[in-house]
């Protein structure tokens, strides 16, 4: 992993991109030449070097949109082909418009087709490659786990369900707790035998996953390992790392005071509060179509009798309670009975509320709370106030939040399904504190970026 602007990124997947922006760079000045085959071009040189940096930066962000570098992306998610197929839909269409509206940078379609054509085959042969490469565990940083109870096999079995395994747990140090012996791995009890067990596999790096915090560490071999040059760290680091959340079990108030992050200041304020702004107009500029064909079916759905949009009471920036808009998604009595959270298959929603909420267009509406200053266009999701005094009693740091304002997308909803109750508030709520903790322009972009992915794969809706 590597840190950019505070945010962790897979160097595989990091070289995985840099590969196929040359294929798809490449592939402009081949489909050119294919085109052209035997005859004269129309282009000069220049003009082609332009069109396949536009090509390569147009198909990169589609790629990038759609999920294709998200290194946490299980087998059961991936779906190549299908991802592949909407992500060149994408790249063609958004080709499409930059050419009417730039016609200075319009490409004859039979090179386009050929290009197109050839950076398929070429992120076909990538992706083999890469995938064959990256199973090697030369690539991989090997683990030895100070611990040997929930915490440590909680920790070993985390890294199964992705593509791209980054880390190989081959020894643990079991403490005065209950151990769960681990499959293939070597387990010592004798302190005394960190050091050489660390040198005998060639631990890049131990993790402290101790069960209970007051267990007595090792800390005279932990310092050997530390002197000689093998990376040391706790388990609320390590998660932060490698899943890009800030693990609740492992936090405590003296983390919040000493650890890094949690920047703020006028600047910062004053930069979000514009991307916010140039975002919301943008959204609004392409959205509006969709706006009026969802107001048009909700009112012809109701029989022109029920409101269009849905107001309701949400906590905000600093605790502050705010009204947020979003288009009517379920019938008119749907929380006669008090608030609910909505569920799968929930029957209060309507029909035309099913099909808005698959693709996120219930939520156009707060394009306006955005450009008022309620919300920002990248935050955490705000949650009623009914529930926010719910979770703020059973979960800890739950209000820690609200430092920053709500978000239209944000972090939790590209990294976990939509919450239905407490268990799921609490996972969330691990990737917001990583947002809020984390936050940079950067990873603003990120988030936006991928929200593609949220709205075409209907990932998380109810």
């Amino acid at each position: 992993m590597i840190r950019i602007f505070r945010h962790y990124i897979s160097k595989a997947y990091l070289g995985l991109f840099v590969a196929e922006f040359l294929v798809f760079f490449s592939a402009m000045r081949y489909g050119h030449e294919l085109r052209f085959l035997g005859a004269e071009s129309w282009y000069s040189d220049k003009y082609m070097l332009l069109a396949s940096i536009i090509f390569a930066v147009v198909l990169s962000l589609s790629n990038i949109g759609i999920g294709l570098y998200r290194r946490s992306l299980s087998w059961q998610d991936y779906k190549l082909l299908s991802r592949l197929a909407v992500s060149f839909t994408v790249a063609t269409l958004m080709l499409v418009i930059i050419y009417y509206a730039f016609p200075e940078f319009k490409i004859a379609r039979g090179v386009l087709l050929y290009a197109l054509l050839l950076a398929f085959a070429g992120m076909l042969v990538i992706r083999f490659v890469f995938y064959k490469f990256v199973k090697s565990s030369r690539l991989r940083k090997n683990i030895l786990v100070i611990g040997a109870g929930k915490k440590a096999r909680k920790l070993m079995a985390s890294n199964e369900r992705y593509l791209h395994k980054s880390y190989d747990v081959l020894a643990c140090l079991a403490l005065d707790e209950n151990v769960i012996p681990p499959e293939n791995i070597r387990v010592i009890s004798d302190a005394d035998q960190l050091l050489a067990t660390a040198l005998e596999y060639d631990i890049d790096e131990i993790v402290v996953a101790v069960d209970d915090r007051r267990s007595h560490l090792p800390m005279d071999e932990l310092l050997d390992c530390k002197v000689y040059g093998i990376d040391v760290v706790d388990l609320v680091t390590f998660y932060e790392r490698e899943q890009a959340m800030i693990d609740l079990e492992n936090i405590f108030p003296s983390w919040f005071v000493f650890s890094d992050g949690f920047a703020g200041g006028d600047f910062r304020a004053l930069e979000k509060r514009m991307v916010d702004i140039l975002a919301s107009l943008l959204l609004l500029a392409v959205s509006w179509p969709f706006m009026l064909l969802v107001s048009l079916a909700i009112m012809l759905e109701s029989g022109f009798k029920g409101p269009i949009l849905y107001r309701q009471t949400r906590v905000g920036e600093l605790d502050k309670d705010f009204e947020v808009l979003k288009f009517r998604s379920m019938r008119t009595d749907a929380e006669m009975h008090g608030a609910q959270m909505a569920k799968q298959d929930d029957d209060r929603v309507t029909r035309v509320g099913r099909v808005i909420r698959k693709f996120r267009l219930d939520e156009l509406p707060q394009i306006w709370n955005v450009l008022r200053g309620n919300m920002s266009f990248v935050g955490p999701r705000p949650e009623r106030p009914h529930f926010v005094a719910q979770f703020a009693e059973t979960i800890p740091y739950y209000r820690k939040r609200h430092r920053v304002k709500p978000g239209i997308t944000g972090w939790a909803q590209l990294c976990y399904p939509y919450g239905e109750n407490e268990y799921d508030a609490i996972q969330k709520l691990q990737y917001d504190l990583y947002y809020v903790k984390n936050y940079s322009l950067f990873l603003d972009l990120t988030i936006i970026i991928h929200t593609v992915e949220v709205i075409l794969w209907g990932k998380g809706a109810r």
